[in-house]
């Protein structure tokens, strides 16, 4: 104890002599910003330091007036954040090692599933330092082990600190003594002035230095528990909601994100879910609305509040049509399957998402006779496509035969090509259902299923026979086929479903609806408007997707016999040929 006395108080000197308040330092990092945000000097609070102190020497020094901003006043702050005095949270002290517990969602996510998702928050421990940050030091033993790791870096940049490079290094290698001393502090106006250098210590921090940030506040909220989580980090993140500077509000999305595992579950589906919401709609900077869309993905997979299902698709329809590609690739990537497993669990899968997704579809198509809005067709459908995963998944788990599932000695490989390649693990089925063999068991259970014993009582599967593929064949028999786009969008879905639900699914289920509306004769082509169905996009659609989905022999007598009818029916009805012109082109 008398060498931490001695520590310390030597500590307290060198803070008297060189610095009168905590050091605030620019990134060398170009702007991000695209569009200006409020400046917080015009609320009066302090600003930000531009640059360093230019006197003769050169080392850093600050006054108070120099001290770190705060985009958004204290006294502004939600209810939720009770910032002043803290009383009720209990101290806690080097000594103190209390047990914390955090709410357990009730969510049935598989652990690859859940493992993934958390993929996509930005940490880092590979480094140094990332592993000293990641690690609370939670005795006197281990804070001085740490003091004894972390100084022989520091003290050398303080001295050299003559650069903005070596200050910015000297502010990373600060990052785990903040967060130790952040953590063990008895009172709560130091904890908080603490975090609040934590959070304004580097002005434009880097995707490395956000990385460090984050990593240490997932160990800090780790040890402290829920309640600190919500009281301390989470002000942090309020105020730089609106900085000025892209980074900061970066550093905000991505936090979301990665503390969502540690909050009480009644702040997560409210208070973040609300900042996540607010950073969607109104910041204008893509990479900030990129992270705010994976966040929103993580919160969507420990969200059980039912009552913010609806919520939850306003912003993925939000999300879908951001004007952003790198945003709609990350609601595609992340949120979408996230917010379908939630779906899938409140049994909304087929009764609401689907069917909402296609009426869009159908409105569209209504009211687009005189021109079509692709894009919004395309934002639909692209988001159904992304959906087939979860619907393959959610048939296979409901299964006449999914209780036999269980896992026992070998099972055969998947084939590399039986499923289309996933744009993320969180649309791969395997990721969805477990693992790769239990996969790899379903499958061949389902296969048997289909070809043995039929459909009788399987709901989920009935729900894509009878409802869904009739439905997607109603639409695309409105499509005229100079609308290339479109078909193309169409073409690209059912080849994925095809691929995802099987060949015996496809020759099966999908095939003879097909034909049944495309049955060759000459009743049914309408020989004075031309207009029948052999006209639509129907025809390319079968032809070039569902046809040559497998590498058939039976699939390519079967092309070559129905564009050989079509070319004569077609003709014979003076009818014109842009459908199978169409077909020849897709098939290259």
């Amino acid at each position: 104890m008398e060498q931490i006395r001695r520590l310390e108080s030597e500590m307290d000197f060198l803070k008297n002599e060189h610095f009168a308040s905590p050091v605030v330092c620019d990134s060398v990092q170009p702007s991000l910003d695209q569009s200006p945000h409020k400046d917080s000097e015009d609320s009066g609070k302090n600003s930000v330091i531009d640059s360093l102190d230019k006197g003769e020497n050169k080392d850093v020094h600050l006054s108070k007036s120099d001290e770190v901003d705060s985009t958004v006043p204290k006294e502004n702050f939600p209810h939720s954040f009770p910032r002043r005095e803290r009383e009720g949270i209990p101290s806690s002290s080097p000594s103190s090692k209390n047990t914390v517990h955090f709410d357990k969602p009730n969510r049935k996510l598989s652990p690859a599933f859940h493992q993934a998702l958390l993929s996509f928050c930005r940490m880092s421990a590979d480094s140094r330092l990332g592993s000293e940050v990641s690690r609370i030091a939670d005795s006197e033993t281990s804070v001085m082990l740490m003091l004894g790791r972390c100084l022989p870096h520091i003290v050398p940049n303080v001295l050299l600190a003559k650069r903005e490079r070596m200050v910015l290094h000297l502010c990373q290698e600060l990052i785990p003594l903040i967060l130790c001393t952040a953590c063990l502090h008895p009172e709560p106006k130091e904890r908080d002035q603490l975090l609040h250098i934590l959070f304004n210590l580097i002005k434009r921090p880097d995707d490395e230095q956000r990385q460090m940030i984050l990593t240490g506040c997932v160990a800090f909220a780790r040890h402290v528990g829920p309640t600190r989580v919500e009281a301390e980090l989470l002000p942090q993140c309020w105020e730089q909601i609106n900085h000025k500077y892209p980074e900061r509000r970066l550093l905000v999305a991505e936090s979301c994100g990665a503390l969502a595992p540690y909050l009480p579950k009644e702040i997560r589906s409210s208070l973040v879910l609300s900042m996540l919401q607010q950073m969607l709609m109104e910041d204008k900077a893509d990479l900030v609305r990129e992270a705010v869309i994976k966040s929103l993905g993580i919160i969507m997979g420990y969200i059980d509040d039912p009552d913010k299902y609806q919520q939850g698709f306003e912003l993925l329809l939000s999300a879908l049509g951001d004007p952003s590609e790198r945003v709609v690739s990350a609601t595609h990537q992340v949120f979408l399957p996230a917010y379908a497993a939630w779906t899938t669990e409140l049994g909304n899968l087929q009764s609401h998402l689907l069917p909402t997704l296609l009426n869009k579809i159908e409105k569209l198509l209504r009211e687009g006779e005189h021109g079509l809005d692709e894009h919004k067709l395309h934002m639909y459908l692209s988001a159904l496509q992304s959906l087939i995963p979860s619907l393959f998944a959610l048939v296979l788990q409901n299964a006449p035969f999914s209780s036999k599932a269980k896992l026992h000695g070998d099972v055969p490989q998947i084939e590399v090509t039986r499923f289309p390649r996933p744009a993320s693990p969180l649309q791969d089925v395997s990721t969805v259902v477990g693992s790769r063999e239990q996969l790899a068991l379903l499958l061949q259970l389902y296969d048997h299923q289909l070809e043995h014993e039929g459909t009788a009582g399987w709901e989920t599967l009935l729900w894509v026979v009878n409802q869904l593929l009739p439905q997607l064949i109603e639409i695309v028999g409105k499509i005229n086929v100079t609308s290339t786009a479109c078909v193309h969008e169409f073409s690209r879905f059912f080849w994925r479903l095809c691929r995802t639900f099987g060949k015996i699914f496809t020759n099966t289920k999908v095939k003879p609806q097909f034909q049944e509306i495309l049955r060759l004769s000459e009743e049914n082509i309408d020989s004075s408007a031309g207009h029948g169905v052999l006209t639509k996009a129907t025809v390319p659609i079968y032809a070039t997707e569902v046809l040559t989905c497998y590498v058939q022999e039976e699939d390519r007598k079967l092309l070559i016999g129905f564009l050989e009818d079509g070319m004569t029916l077609l003709s014979l009805s003076h009818a014109p040929l842009d459908s199978l012109k169409v077909s020849f082109v897709e098939l290259g």
